[in-house]
């Protein structure tokens, strides 16, 4: 059975900083392209970051310089590091996975992995 477990969320000031994890079971991690999407309160998805089995990034140009994908294959681990945030970024983080190439894509129909979310909240 496939399992996508995100940790890290919480409450942070403007400005402050986050890690993000998302622990994959059930699916050959390594072989797979990654994604973090978000859902803040009251809106739709957002494809936030991707990253495929050779590395290759990308960002949405709201995180880019912020925002950081990256992962552990050995570990069968994502991350997302998150600074200087914004009261903007409140959301839900959901990590996804998919076989074959990475894709920037907030349909949840695109990817064949997703995991439950963990929160995060930028308030002063």
């Amino acid at each position: 059975e496939v399992y996508l477990v995100e940790s890290g969320g919480g409450s942070v000031q403007p400005g402050g900083s986050l890690g993000l994890s998302c622990a994959a079971s059930g699916f050959t991690f390594a072989a797979s392209a990654m994604s973090w999407v978000r859902q803040a309160p009251g809106k739709g998805l957002e494809w936030v970051a991707s990253i495929d089995r050779y590395l290759g990034t990308w960002h949405n140009p709201s995180v880019k310089g912020r925002f950081t994908i990256s992962r552990d294959n050995a570990k069968n681990i994502l991350y997302l590091q998150l600074t200087s945030l914004k009261t903007e970024d409140t959301a839900i983080y959901h990590c996804a996975g998919r076989r074959g190439p990475a894709i920037l894509s907030s349909k949840l129909n695109d990817y064949d992995y997703w995991g439950q979310g963990t929160q995060v909240t930028v308030s002063s």
